[in-house]
């Protein structure tokens, strides 16, 4: 029994030892917030591409939190991951991405706070000399958890 009682204390040490180790994974610093983002934005694209399919929606989903929520005002959207898809799913079937294979989105400009980035960003066209043209200014607020997009609000 003694044995017993020093091994669990060891595993109870060495698990307590660990928490602010696996606490630090969870969170999601200003180089993992902009890649999270820079991420979102090429994922996002790829769905927004004449041609592409379901396979491309849960490509850009499936590297999101699980509780991701999307929401939009001005055009009543408030999704979970399950309803964003169904809207997604839905627009592709209405035949509504028909973006060229040179979209490319870019963050303008971030700012980092708690947990969260105010993100300035446009989708554009990568033109064949290399350069990118921007398209309309966009911007959102995007949440974190877990390291990964958990919250996305759009304010254009």
């Amino acid at each position: 029994m003694e044995i017993f009682v020093q091994k669990l204390t060891i595993l109870l040490i060495t698990l307590l030892l660990s928490l602010p180790i696996l606490s630090k994974e969870l969170t999601c610093d200003n180089e993992c917030k902009k890649i999270q983002t820079e991420n979102y934005l090429r994922n996002i694209v790829q769905i927004f591409i004449k041609g592409s399919t379901v396979k491309e929606i849960d490509n850009f989903l499936d590297g999101l939190h699980e509780e991701i929520k999307y929401e939009h005002q001005e055009y009543e959207a408030d999704f979970d991951k399950t309803k964003w898809r169904k809207a997604f799913i839905n627009q592709l079937e209405l035949g509504s991405y028909v973006s060229s294979p040179n979209a490319k989105a870019k963050i303008l400009n971030i700012i980092y706070g708690k947990n969260h980035a105010a993100v300035e960003y446009s989708y554009g066209t990568l033109n064949e000399d290399g350069s990118w043209t921007k398209g309309h200014v966009k911007f959102a607020l995007f949440g974190f958890k877990g390291g990964k997009v958990s919250l996305v609000r759009e304010y254009w």
